[in-house]
């Protein structure tokens, strides 16, 4: 959502996210940003927390104030939103809300250590970075662990200790063109692997004609990389294994690139940067049936498409081999609390209730002032939260109900994903290889030798 609303609503307006984005409200990742643009658990529980963080005050304490960080935009007024409900339960605890550039700012604050924010809204795919500077949650959190989606458990989760709280959840869907796949004599129920998704794209390029090139095929790079581990975590893999040792040159990613040249050498692929005014274009001119992406890609068919809108719908994503996994994530945020800050316990408090009670989730993802219909582009991820829908149907999708399909996906999506501290700085060699794959300039193994070569020798070896 990023629309990144970020995630993958942006959080910003169109115009920034084709000059910096990831995802749109819940949807940022730092790469996306060159996109283009909680049941309250007690306090007795608090009262231990892990030796690696050790909390400077009085763990039970209910009355303080604390400075949370968030980005600016739709995503900060949406969490503004949610400061009444905590003080509800928590009158006493003053939450100074600040709306900051927080890729920027975190960084630098986190390493002086001067006037650091007892806790702030950041990208997983940064997580690893500062995690040295991530207070010590394991204790807090272990209630709520065994019902939290293991992906998202996973990346926060440093040495064995869980040093961020999960929130968002960015699930990988195919969008399709409904109407599109009617004419041609496809029915959506066909389309059980890629290799009949490649079926299908001949089938709808055959009935609507060569200009009709169905799947979206990403153009920037940053963008790609984070696609690309989308289709990677599908097959439970990443760029690095438990260890950190590189795994970028391995089958799961020959797959992926094997698909992707095919769809660039078949002819069937519509080259574009997500939501650049090129990829509007051409989705509305009926050039584009098959947009494999995140579900925050909705925004642009709720928001952005104008002849198709009403006519897309979304389904779970193909399966690498017959009766394989349809469920990924691509992209997602969390929120941390840094070692230095003042009131660690009164953050985790304010987190406890926005991620794990019903009040807290129900408040960011519900009907609100600000998304009148409620947040769409994104799932929680605490698994209690996604019992019962907490957004209205999606009027892009013709009324489809997103949060079913979205839903629907959870339990196959693969947990054992991990993200490279160096992940933002493999785009220059990963993301961009594979666009010279797709410019014919690269073989699908060229791309991974001379990638894994690059990321080993240059990323690697230097930290």
């Amino acid at each position: 959502m990023s629309r990144q609303f970020d995630s993958l609503t942006p959080d910003a307006p169109l115009s920034d996210m084709q000059a910096i984005s990831r995802r749109s409200f819940l949807k940022t990742s730092a790469t996306m940003g060159a996109l283009a643009a909680a049941g309250s658990f007690g306090l007795a529980a608090c009262n231990s927390p892990s030796a690696s963080g050790t909390a400077t005050g009085n763990a039970t304490a209910t009355e303080g104030t604390i400075t949370i960080w968030d980005r600016s935009g739709d995503l900060f007024q949406v969490f503004d939103a949610t400061i009444a409900t905590f003080n509800k339960k928590y009158p006493k605890i003053k939450v100074k809300h600040v709306s900051v550039d927080v890729d920027s700012k975190l960084p630098t604050t986190l390493n002086t250590g001067v006037n650091v924010p007892d806790g702030s809204f950041y990208e997983d795919t940064n997580l690893p970075v500062l995690a040295s500077h991530y207070y010590d949650i394991t204790d807090w959190i272990q209630p709520y662990t065994k019902d939290i989606v293991p992906f998202k458990l996973r990346v926060n989760t440093h040495n064995d200790r869980v040093v961020g709280i999960p929130w968002d959840l960015d699930p990988g869907l195919l969008y399709y063109r409904e109407d599109m796949l009617q004419a041609a004599g496809i029915s959506p129920d066909s389309i059980q692997t890629y290799d009949d998704l490649l079926e299908a794209a001949h089938k709808v390029q055959d009935k609507f004609g060569p200009k009709c090139k169905p799947i979206h095929l990403e153009q920037d790079p940053g963008l790609t990389q984070l696609w690309v581990e989308m289709f990677a975590n599908q097959q439970g893999a990443s760029m690095v294994d438990a260890s950190g040792k590189l795994q970028l040159n391995s089958q799961a990613y020959l797959n992926i690139m094997n698909f992707l040249n095919r769809v660039r050498t078949e002819n069937l692929g519509t080259r574009a940067a997500y939501f650049s005014p090129g990829d509007l274009a051409a989705i509305d001119a009926d050039q584009v049936a098959f947009y494999p992406w995140a579900v925050w890609a909705v925004y642009g068919a709720d928001l952005l498409f104008k002849k198709s809108k009403g006519k897309w719908r979304a389904m779970p994503l193909p399966a690498w081999t017959k009766g394989g996994a349809r469920g990924a994530v691509m992209g997602g945020s969390s929120f941390i609390i840094p070692k230095k800050a003042k009131n660690p316990h009164l953050a985790w408090l304010f987190y406890e209730h926005l991620v794990f009670s019903k009040e807290g989730y129900s408040a960011v993802y519900g009907p609100n002032k600000i998304y009148p219909g409620g947040i769409n582009t994104s799932l929680p991820s605490y698994l209690p939260a996604l019992q019962t829908q907490l957004y209205k149907n999606s009027d892009g999708l013709g009324g489809q109900n997103l949060w079913d399909v979205a839903t629907g996906t959870v339990k196959d999506i693969p947990g054992n994903y991990y993200i490279a501290p160096w992940y933002n700085q493999a785009v220059p060699y990963f993301g961009t290889n594979v666009q010279r794959m797709l410019d014919g300039q690269m073989t699908p193994q060229q791309v991974l030798q001379k990638s894994s070569s690059d990321i080993q020798t240059k990323l690697v070896d230097r930290q």
